[in-house]
C-alpha cells in the first residue's frame, strides 16, 4: 500500500471514529431536548460543547475522505465520499435547526452558523467537489432559512480564505486632529483633544497625527500631551500594539525640530513633513524652481531622518503634479531615509482612475518604491475622496490618512469609516485587511461630532441616523423576513444598538462607573467622574430614562466647558423667560465671572421669542457684541422629557471699518482685553474667527444658553492665547493643508 493511500487509511479511521461520535451525539441531543422547549437557555449551553465536539468530528470526517479520495482516484471511493459527506452534513444542519427552535440568542446562533460555514469553506478551497455536493444537501433537506445564510457566510469565508495569503496589511492613518480641525469653525481645547486621541487609540487607529507643532505654543502643547499620555496606551490594542503619533511640519529645519520635540516622549513617533510639487504651486506660491524643490525636499527628509527613524514626506497637490517630476522627487527623498511616501489629492480634483493610475505608476517607476510605504489623502471637493483612496489601495497603497466622519479642509477627506467599512464588506476585492475595532466606530463618530460642533448629516454613510432606518413598506417587509434582504451590514458591527442600557436615578455609582467605561471614559479621575455623576444625578430628577446618548452629550458638555476659569469663564447660574403668543419675550439671565469671582445679572427682550431675548441678556454681561452665524438644535432620544442638544457658531460683531468701539485703541479695551475686529498692532482684522459651541438640557431654552456661553468661553480663551502668543494665526491654520 502506498504512502498516500495509508495515510488516507489512517485518517478515514479517526474520521469515522469521530463520525460516529458526531452521530451519537446529534441523537442524543434530539431525545433528550425535543423540539417543545424552544425557549430553555439552560438546556442549549448544555448542548453548545457538543455541538462543538461534532463540528470537529465532522471536519475531521471530511479532511480524512478528502485524503483518501486523493489516494485512490477510483470513481467508486469518489462517489462514496460524496455519500457520506451529505450525510454527515445532514446531521450537522439537524444540530443547528435545533439551535434555531430552542429560541438562542441572535448573537450565539450567528457565531454558531460563522463558524460552521468557515469549516465547510476551509475544505471548499481544497475540495470543491466535496463542498458543492455538501451545500446542496443543505438546501435539499428543507432548511431555506439556514441555507441562505450559511450561503452567503460560506461565499463570505471562501474569498477570505483565499485572499488572506495575498493580503497585506493596511495602515490606518487618522488626521482627526491635524487636518479634521482645520474645518472652518473648528478649534478643539486641549482636554477635546486629548479625549478624542483616547477614542482613536481604543478605535484601533494605526497612527494618530496629533497636530501641527510649530503652528502655537497650544498645538505644540497639545501635540506633546498626546504623545506622553496617548502614545502609551494599550486598552483595546493588544492585538495591534501601541499607536504611532506623528506630528506635521513644513520642509524646514525649524518646524521638523519642533515637531520631533512635540513627538519625541511616545514609544512610537513619527515625523510627517511636506512640500508641494505641482508647478502651480511652485510657480506662485513658493517662487522656487523644480531643482530647488528636490533640494529642500531632500533636506528636509535628511534632517527628521537624523532626529527619528519613521519619516513621511508628502508631495503637496500631486494630483496636479507632473508624474516624471514626482518619481524623480520621492526616488531622492527615499534615498535621504523617507520610510512612507503620501500622494495628497489636495484639492480633490483627481478622477478614481486618475488618481489608481497616479498611484500605479509611482509605485512602479519610482526608483526604490518597492522600500517604502505608499499613502493616500484625499479631499472631497468633487465627492471622490472615498472612491479615490479605494483605488489608490487596489493599485498598491497602504496606508491611508483618514478622518472620522470624512471631516476636513473645505469639503473635507476621506471618511474612516467609510474605508474600513468596504475593506471588511469586500474582503475580496481589496488586497489589503484592517485591525480596526469596528464596533467602536459609531461611539468614536458621536465624540468626535459632539466635541467639533459638526453634525454628521442624518444620511451619512456608516454613521449617519438614518443609514439603517426602513420607511418603506416594501423594505420593511423584506427586512423583517431577512435582515440581509436590505442590510449589507449589520448596525451592530459599527456599534449602532437597538437597545440600551437604561440608567435612571436609582442608578449608582458603580452601574454609573461601568456604563462610562464601556462608553471609552475609563481614564476619569475621581474629580472629573464625581462632577459627572452630579450632572447625572441632575438629569435623572427631570429625565426617567437616560440613555448612552444622553450619557455621551453629558460627557461632551463636561469636555468642552473646560476646568480652569481661563477656558470656562462664564457659568451659567439661572435663567428665567416670560414668552408668549404675539407677545415680546424676556429673559432674566444669571451668570458667574470665575474670573473675576462675581456673580453678574441682567435682561433683555427678544422681538423674535425667548432665545433671542437669553442670547441679548448674555451679549450685555459679557458686554460684547456678537453675531450669531448658525443654530440647530436636536433631540438626544425620544419621548417628551428627551435631551435637547444645541449647536451654535458665532463670531464677532464688528462695522464696516472693522472696528466695532472706537473710543479704545492699541487693540486692547479699558480692561486691557484685546478688542474684538483688532489686531495686536491696532489694524483691523482681515478675517474674522468663528467659534463654535454647543450645551445640552432638557429645556432648548436652557440648551441654548449653555451652547452661547461656551461659545463665548473659547472666544475669549482665544483672544488669550493671542495676547500670549499660543494661539496659532488664521494664516497659519491654512498652511498645513496637504
Amino acid at each position: 500500500m502506498s504512502g498516500g493511500a495509508l495515510n488516507g487509511k489512517l485518517a478515514l479511521s479517526k474520521g469515522n471514529l469521530m463520525s460516529d461520535r458526531a452521530y451519537k451525539l446529534s441523537r442524543n441531543i434530539r431525545s433528550k431536548y425535543g423540539r417543545h422547549n424552544r425557549s430553555n437557555t439552560e438546556k442549549f449551553h448544555q448542548i453548545t460543547p457538543k455541538f462543538g465536539r461534532a463540528r470537529t468530528g465532522f471536519e475531521e470526517l471530511m479532511t480524512a475522505k478528502c485524503i483518501q479520495m486523493q489516494s485512490s482516484g477510483s470513481p467508486n471511493v469518489r462517489t462514496r465520499t460524496v455519500t457520506n459527506v451529505v450525510a454527515v452534513l445532514r446531521t450537522l444542519a439537524f444540530g443547528i435547526k435545533l439551535t434555531l427552535r430552542l429560541g438562542v440568542s441572535y448573537a450565539t446562533r450567528s457565531n454558531m452558523l460563522s463558524r460552521t460555514s468557515y469549516t465547510i469553506s476551509r475544505l471548499a478551497s481544497k475540495f470543491p467537489t466535496i463542498s458543492n455536493a455538501g451545500l446542496a444537501s443543505f438546501e435539499n433537506n428543507s432548511f431555506p432559512n439556514f441555507y441562505s445564510k450559511t450561503i452567503s457566510l460560506h461565499k463570505y469565508n471562501l474569498r477570505k480564505i483565499n485572499t488572506v495569503s495575498t493580503q497585506e496589511k493596511l495602515i490606518i492613518f487618522d488626521t482627526t486632529l491635524r487636518d479634521g480641525e482645520q474645518s472652518p469653525g473648528v478649534t478643539l481645547t486641549l482636554e477635546e483633544k486629548l479625549e478624542i486621541a483616547r477614542h482613536l487609540s481604543s478605535l484601533g487607529v494605526d497612527v494618530i497625527e496629533a497636530g501641527f507643532p510649530i503652528a502655537s505654543q497650544g498645538d505644540f502643547e497639545s501635540v506633546a500631551r498626546i504623545a506622553k499620555e496617548v502614545g502609551t496606551l494599550m486598552s483595546g490594542r493588544e492585538k495591534v500594539g501601541k499607536p504611532v503619533v506623528a506630528g506635521l511640519s513644513r520642509a524646514t529645519e525649524k518646524d521638523i525640530k519642533r515637531c520631533y520635540e512635540a513627538v519625541s516622549s511616545a514609544p512610537l513617533h513619527r515625523i510627517h513633513t511636506f512640500l508641494a510639487t505641482s508647478d502651480i504651486h511652485l510657480k506662485y506660491k513658493l517662487q522656487i524652481s523644480r531643482e530647488e524643490c528636490i533640494k529642500r525636499a531632500v533636506n528636509a527628509v535628511a534632517y527628521a531622518k537624523s532626529l527619528c527613524n519613521d519619516v513621511e514626506f508628502s508631495t503637496e497637490d500631486s494630483g496636479r503634479s507632473d508624474k516624471d517630476f514626482l518619481c524623480k522627487v520621492l526616488g531622492e527623498v527615499i534615498q535621504a531615509g523617507a520610510t512612507t511616501l503620501n500622494i495628497p489629492d489636495t484639492v480633490g480634483y483627481t478622477t478614481p482612475e486618475e488618481y489608481g493610475a497616479l498611484i500605479k505608476y509611482l509605485v512602479k517607476n519610482t526608483p526604490g518604491g518597492d522600500k517604502v510605504i505608499w499613502s493616500t489623502h484625499c479631499h472631497n471637493d468633487l465627492g471622490l475622496a472615498t472612491a479615490n483612496t479605494l483605488s489608490g489601495i487596489v493599485n498598491g497603497a497602504r496606508q491611508v490618512e483618514v478622518t472620522i466622519n470624512g471631516i476636513g479642509e473645505r469639503a473635507g477627506n476621506t471618511a474612516l469609516e467609510e474605508i474600513v467599512m468596504n475593506i471588511q464588506t469586500h474582503p475580496a476585492t481589496y488586497p489589503v485587511y484592517h485591525t480596526i475595532n469596528t464596533p467602536l466606530i459609531y461611539r468614536t463618530s458621536t465624540v468626535v461630532s459632539s466635541l467639533s460642533g459638526m453634525p454628521v448629516q442624518p444620511n451619512k454613510a456608516i454613521v449617519g441616523t438614518n443609514a439603517f432606518l426602513h420607511e418603506s413598506g416594501i423594505h420593511q417587509d423584506g427586512v423583517l423576513k431577512n435582515k440581509l434582504t436590505y442590510e449589507i451590514i449589520r448596525p451592530e458591527d459599527v456599534g449602532i444598538f437597538n437597545v440600551n442600557l437604561v440608567l435612571g436615578k436609582l442608578s449608582g455609582r458603580n452601574a454609573f462607573r461601568s456604563r462610562l467605561t464601556q462608553l471609552g471614559y475609563a481614564d476619569l479621575n475621581e474629580g472629573d467622574f464625581q462632577k459627572a455623576f452630579e450632572n447625572f444625578k441632575s438629569l435623572a430628577d427631570s429625565k426617567k430614562r437616560i440613555t448612552d446618548h444622553d450619557l455621551l452629550a453629558l460627557m461632551s458638555d463636561q469636555l468642552s466647558s473646560g476646568s480652569t476659569p481661563e477656558s470656562n469663564r462664564f457659568q451659567l447660574r439661572s435663567i428665567q423667560v416670560v414668552s408668549g403668543v404675539h407677545e415680546m419675550s424676556t429673559a432674566t439671565v444669571k451668570l458667574f465671572d470665575a474670573l473675576k469671582n462675581q456673580e453678574l445679572i441682567d435682561a433683555a427682550i427678544g422681538r423674535t421669542g425667548p432665545i433671542m431675548a437669553a442670547f441679548g441678556a448674555i451679549q450685555r454681561l459679557v458686554q460684547r457684541k456678537i453675531r450669531l452665524l448658525q443654530y440647530e438644535v436636536r433631540a438626544i432620544s425620544e419621548g417628551m422629557d428627551a435631551l435637547g442638544k444645541v449647536a451654535v457658531k458665532i463670531t464677532e460683531d464688528t462695522d464696516s471699518s472693522g472696528v466695532e468701539d472706537t473710543s479704545v485703541a492699541n487693540g486692547h479695551n479699558i480692561d486691557g482685553e484685546v478688542r474684538p475686529g483688532i489686531d495686536l498692532k491696532g489694524e483691523p482684522k482681515l478675517t474674522k474667527p468663528t467659534y463654535h459651541g454647543h450645551g445640552t438640557d432638557v429645556d432648548v431654552v436652557t440648551a441654548s444658553a449653555k451652547a452661547y456661553i461656551n461659545a463665548i468661553n473659547r472666544l475669549y480663551t482665544e483672544e488669550i492665547k493671542e495676547v500670549s502668543g499660543t494661539r496659532r494665526s488664521m494664516l497659519e491654520e491654512r498652511v498645513g493643508n496637504i
